[in-house]
């Protein structure tokens, strides 16, 4: 089985395209960040980026309601690639084919949405049909 949850904020608003057969395929990146101590006593934060794809009405419905800086629940199928960055530079892509989405609530900092560590209400998911067609993103939004 291969499935992954994450909640994060939108790094981007989602851009939404259909394929030649007329299927709707949105587009948006998520970043989670956790904060923890190092062995220093310094305060330390990493940041994972997730580049999301949504197929048919759940990419509809992804692309009319969500924004940038917006805070989610995604669940889906993962997918990692290697490419080359502008920079040459090697790099991993983190790429997730949503099957289902919980809007939170607010922008990032703002204290909307639910914490991580509370349960979650089902909400908004539609069945996503999987077709892999995912471009790299080279550049982060915010």
């Amino acid at each position: 089985m291969n499935k992954i949850t994450v909640i994060g904020h939108l790094g981007r608003d989602p851009e939404m395209r259909y394929t030649p057969n007329g299927q709707a395929v949105t587009s948006f990146s998520v970043a989670s960040s956790r904060r923890y101590t190092n062995s220093a006593g310094e305060q330390k934060e990493e940041t994972e980026w997730f580049n999301v794809s949504a197929w048919g009405k759940l990419g509809e419905t992804c692309n009319q309601y969500l924004t940038k800086g917006q805070q989610v629940y995604i669940e889906g199928r993962m997918s990692s690639r290697v490419y080359e960055g502008r920079d040459g530079q090697t790099r991993v892509s983190i790429d997730v084919f949503l099957n289902d989405v919980q809007f939170l609530g607010g922008k990032g900092g703002d204290g909307g949405g639910a914490p991580a560590s509370e349960p979650y209400e089902p909400g908004v998911g539609v069945a996503a049909d999987e077709s892999p067609d995912n471009d790299p993103v080279d550049d982060l939004p915010f």
